[in-house]
């Protein structure tokens, strides 16, 4: 589309935002839970991005993490996590990052990953492959039985920690072993350089992976949610992805071995 951004000014911004993310001096607030928590960086990282990113692409929309900011009636939408692991952020551990996507008609088709203490960019745009730090990636060409699982027990909704840990346990027997980062979109991102293998999460919400599935799609993996199609982005969603398009269905498979619908 004509009118949409330069991926490179997008890429300028996020790099931008990144010199809010502190190392000390940030406040920290519950949101109705100790384990869900914000801190004043990624309000201010929000705040920034909105504010450049509508300048820079006048009558878009916004869905964000921060605030219930959500004005979703337009053709394009972006999609922000101003920090994506807000609890590392907050102890000092490196796996969180700032994460944007550029929606059109309800599809990701711009995505920007930006890791600043890990010194890594990752980008995408529909059709053009996946980079980091400006060089191309793809997925691995790994087996199942040899492939890592990215997985976690939802947070936020512990009631559903049996269902996670019955799925994780049926997926632990065939794969090699597992990892979690407490970030979904740095888990997802380090898919599609092929360090990692498959992913699960029970529940995550757009801003965890409209931007880093699309960068995992452009690297050659897979993505879906439970009905085996991209996963929604205008709610909440089971998360399934892989290397290949086999070792999703296989995730999947386990999925709805014990689960007949989403429970929630």
């Amino acid at each position: 589309m004509n009118d949409r951004p330069n991926i490179e000014q997008v890429i300028a911004i996020v790099r931008e935002a990144a010199g809010l993310m502190v190392r000390d001096g940030f406040e920290i607030q519950e949101k109705g839970a100790p384990e869900n928590i914000v801190t004043s960086s990624d309000v201010a990282v929000q705040h920034f991005l909105t504010r450049k990113l509508e300048a820079l692409l006048p009558g878009s929309g916004f869905l964000c993490e921060e605030e219930d900011y959500a004005d979703t009636s337009h053709r394009q939408v972006w999609i922000i996590d101003p920090i994506d692991g807000t609890t590392n952020y907050a102890r000092g551990i490196e796996f969180c990052c700032i994460s944007v996507a550029l929606t059109e008609d309800g599809k990701p088709v711009l995505g920007v990953v930006y890791s600043p203490w890990r010194d890594e960019l990752y980008c995408a745009q529909t059709g053009k492959g996946a980079f980091c730090n400006g060089r191309p990636i793809h997925v691995s060409g790994r087996p199942f039985e040899n492939g890592l699982l990215f997985t976690a027990m939802s947070t936020y909704r512990k009631d559903l920690a049996r269902a996670c840990s019955d799925i994780i346990y049926d997926l632990y027997q065939e794969c090699n072993d597992l990892r979690r980062t407490g970030s979904a979109a740095m888990e997802l991102c380090l898919m599609a350089t092929g360090k990692v293998d498959l992913y699960f999460e029970i529940r995550l919400y757009p801003w965890d992976y409209a931007a880093a599935a699309l960068i995992l799609q452009e690297a050659g993996g897979t993505v879906c949610g439970f009905d085996g199609g991209f996963p929604p982005l205008n709610r909440t969603s089971p998360v399934i992805a892989a290397n290949t398009a086999e070792n999703c269905r296989r995730i999947l498979g386990v999925v709805h071995c014990h689960l007949t619908e989403i429970p929630y």
